[in-house]
C-alpha cells in the first residue's frame, strides 16, 4: 500500500503517541557534555508536578519526505488529540507539499488513541475527512509488531537522542529540543504545543458510528479500511 501510494504521488504517513513526559526539573536518562563540576540539579521523586503538568507527544512522520510534525498535548491522548495533530500537520506541512494530493494513507499501530478497535478514533477521522475533503485510507499493524511502525525508528528515536541527558524542565524547552532535532539522512521536525481540552470518556452509539462512511479493505478489514466524505443527503 506504502509503495503503491508513493508511486502515485500520494502522500503516505506514518502516526504515533511517543512516550508521555512528565514537565519539570526530573532525571531524564542518558548522557550529555555538561561543565565539570557543574551538574543540573532535579529532583529526587518524579511525582507529577500539577503546575507545570506532563507533555504528550504525537507524532505524524511523512515516509516520502522524510519530514515530521510532532503536537505537545498538554490534556489526554485521545482519538480526537491523534485526528487534530494530523490536521494540524496537513494545514502547516502537506497541504503546501502535496499540492495536488486526491487521498492520503496513514499507518497506525493497532492499540491506543489511533486504535483498529477505537470507535471514536473512526468518527474524528470521519470529521477530517470532511474538512479535507479527501478520502483517508488506514493500514493498522497487526498486534505485537508496533515497532514495525516507521516512525519509531525513524523519528522518535532521533528525539530521544537529540534530548537525552536535559531535564523537560518546560513546555517550550520539549517544543525547541524536538524541532531542533535533525539527521544526516535530512530529517526536518516542526512542533507545536496543542492546549486543547480533550476529555476521556467519550461514548459513540451505534448510529454514529454507522454513519461513518468506511469502506473495508478485502484484506483484514478490521485492520485495512478506507473512510471517505460524508455521503450528501439529497
Amino acid at each position: 500500500m506504502v509503495v503503491t501510494f508513493q508511486d502515485r504521488g500520494q502522500p503516505v504517513i506514518s502516526v504515533d503517541t511517543k512516550k508521555k513526559e512528565l514537565v519539570g526539573a526530573f532525571k531524564n536518562g542518558g548522557r550529555e557534555w555538561h561543565p565539570h563540576g557543574a551538574p543540573e540539579e532535579v529532583q529526587v521523586y518524579d511525582f507529577l508536578d500539577k503546575q507545570l503538568g506532563k507533555a504528550i507527544p504525537y507524532g505524524v512522520y511523512d515516509l516520502t519526505e522524510n519530514q515530521g510534525w510532532v503536537s505537545v498535548g498538554i490534556d489526554h491522548d485521545t482519538a480526537r488529540f491523534a485526528t487534530e495533530a494530523i490536521r494540524r500537520w496537513w494545514k502547516k506541512m502537506g497541504a503546501k507539499r502535496d499540492r495536488g494530493a486526491q487521498e492520503l494513507l496513514i499507518t497506525a499501530d493497532g492499540g491506543g488513541s489511533n486504535g483498529s478497535r477505537c470507535r471514536l478514533w473512526k468518527v474524528a477521522l470521519q470529521t477530517l475527512v470532511n474538512q479535507l475533503d479527501m478520502p483517508i485510507h488506514v493500514c493498522h499493524f497487526p498486534p505485537g509488531t508496533s515497532k514495525w511502525n516507521k516512525i519509531e525508528h525513524r523519528m522518535f528515536c532521533h528525539i530521544t537522542q537529540n534530548w537525552r541527558g536535559r531535564p523537560l524542565v518546560s513546555h517550550d524547552v520539549i517544543i525547541n529540543l524536538i524541532a531542533n532535532t535533525a539527521t544526516a539522512q535530512g530529517l526536518t521536525i516542526k512542533a507545536e504545543l496543542d492546549s486543547g481540552a480533550y476529555p476521556t470518556g467519550i461514548k459513540v452509539t451505534d448510529q454514529e458510528l454507522a454513519a461513518v462512511n468506511l469502506t473495508p479493505a478485502p484484506f483484514h478489514g478490521d485492520w485495512n479500511y478506507c473512510i471517505l466524505p460524508s455521503r450528501k443527503k439529497k
